[in-house]
């Protein structure tokens, strides 16, 4: 990302050591808060102390800033109760804290270090790479969704769907799946990446930026095998806004990705629904 400021600070013991717990801290407050699991948090809290006793004792300035921002939003992350209801209590309840953990690091990106977070939504210069893989990930999201279903057959439950076929009703689980959708890239790539790659290597800030990525989809619905795919899914996104330092490439392959996982949501709870549940009964 030439075009945003990056330390690339030097990856000491004491730095891995706080990027290694704020990871577990990620994973046990938010990926396991209410899949039963919940003893889990306390040890994940000792990590967020942990983390947060580093970051505060670290020499760079920046660091302490731009960690205890996302050592924060991990925090409102955990205390979120994250489910994939679209009632309106739980839009509410959801979409404030998804709100903030966006607006507050790019309030205080605004008011001190200038330039890590942008919304960029067109890149400088387009990559032939980008692209192609952006047409790859149409067949790609729809080969591996299958096999995530395969794997997790009962996964569709996590989303509710009334017995007998809505239009209205598939239209909003679409609009709401879309919306978390771009939810993502927001916060995961344009402001948690943004921000540990003003600081870090890139694969460093990658990695850990995949972690946060599946530790909250995990927390949200896709259990099973659903982490892995996410890690590697979280790993390609970071690499497109790597080189565009822009969103559209990263926003239009996750629209695909939603788009497919509606579809495959849509025909578990009615089998006779395929790729055209959206203009079966017009949008």
């Amino acid at each position: 990302m030439s075009g945003r400021p990056r330390l690339e600070l030097a990856m000491t013991p004491r730095r891995w050591a706080l990027l290694m717990l704020f990871a577990c801290a990620t994973v046990g407050m938010v990926a396991l808060h209410g899949t039963g699991q919940e003893s889990l948090f306390w040890p994940g809290l000792a990590a967020w102390l942990g983390s947060g006793f580093l970051v505060l004792g670290d020499p760079e300035p920046k660091l302490r800033r731009r960690m205890g921002v996302l050592l924060g939003c991990i925090a409102l992350l955990a205390v979120c109760d994250i489910h994939t209801a679209i009632d309106e209590r739980n839009v509410w309840q959801v979409g404030i804290p998804f709100f903030l953990v966006i607006f507050i690091p790019a309030l205080q990106q605004h008011w001190g270090d200038r330039g890590v977070i942008s919304f960029r939504f067109w890149p400088e210069a387009w990559h032939p790479r980008d692209v192609i893989y952006t047409v790859i990930s149409v067949p790609l999201a729809w080969a591996v969704l299958k096999f995530y279903w395969w794997c997790n057959p009962e996964l569709y439950t996590h989303w509710a769907l009334p017995p007998e076929s809505d239009p209205g009703a598939i239209q909003q689980l679409f609009l709401a799946i879309n919306a978390v959708g771009i939810w993502d890239e927001l916060f995961f790539v344009n402001t948690v990446f943004a921000m540990l790659r003003s600081l870090f290597p890139y694969r460093v800030a990658n990695a850990f930026q995949a972690i946060v990525y599946a530790s909250v989809l995990y927390d949200m619905a896709f259990t099973g095998v659903g982490p892995l795919i996410l890690l590697a899914f979280a790993w390609t996104q970071g690499a497109m806004f790597e080189r565009s330092e822009s969103l559209v490439f990263v926003l239009v392959v996750h629209l695909i990705v939603d788009f497919f996982l509606v579809a495959a949501i849509v025909g578990s709870y009615y089998p006779g629904y395929g790729l055209d549940y959206l203009w079966r009964h017009g949008f």
